[in-house]
């Protein structure tokens, strides 16, 4: 589920973190930094992926 998790954070990064995290303050975190940017969104995204 990495895989896809990945690939749906580098589409739509709020949803690839409420996959994985649930809906909680990472969510948060990710919906703001994509609003401001798209790329911060992104990063954020594969991050929390990455590190779970």
């Amino acid at each position: 589920t990495t895989v896809c998790s990945t690939v749906l954070s580098i589409l739509l990064p709020p949803l690839g973190v409420f996959w994985k995290c649930g809906c909680g303050i990472q969510l948060f975190i990710n919906i703001v930094l994509t609003i401001l940017g798209y790329f911060p969104g992104v990063i954020h995204a594969i991050l929390i992926i990455c590190i779970d």
